[in-house]
């Protein structure tokens, strides 16, 4: 039996847009010192993009901190496009770390959100229902009045 079937037959419902915790991510984006003046180039290439906050960091210099739910943008789909524009992001060890754990962590919620619940208390009943409905072996025509010896 396929999957789709089981969570079909289980009344499953898979949707991507499901309301879930954690969605909404907080991220910050580091520049280096040269170039000047492309954490501002940066600021107006960003804004231009639907779902996505971004505003200048109050706390670090050169930084952008950008506000996105994960259905829509990733860290590492922001960066790479920030990177092909043009742009020099920071690359300190730290930095590289914290991108690399952010990069992994995301990837997994947006595969997670994607792949379809697990059939996990109810998968006897899905093999119930398919056997109810698939004739097999164990079928008896004889009428009951005829089964029974009295």
């Amino acid at each position: 039996m396929r999957r789709e079937t089981a969570y079909k037959l289980a009344g499953r419902r898979h949707d991507a847009r499901v309301a879930a915790t954690g969605l909404v991510k907080r991220r910050e984006i580091s520049f280096r010192p040269l170039p000047p003046e492309q954490t501002e180039k940066a600021l107006t290439a960003l804004q231009r993009l639907k779902g996505l906050k971004v505003r200048l960091s109050e706390v670090k210099e050169r930084t952008l901190e950008v506000e996105y739910s994960v259905l829509d943008f990733s860290l590492e789909i922001l960066e790479a496009a920030l990177r092909d524009a043009g742009f020099h992001l920071d690359n300190t060890l730290y930095t590289k770390l914290v991108r690399a754990l952010v990069y992994f962590t995301e990837e997994t919620q947006r595969h997670n959100i994607a792949s379809p619940e697990r059939l996990i208390k109810q998968s006897n009943e899905v093999y119930i229902k398919v056997y109810d409905q698939h004739p097999h072996g164990d079928h008896d025509d004889t009428p009951l009045e005829l089964r029974d010896y009295k």
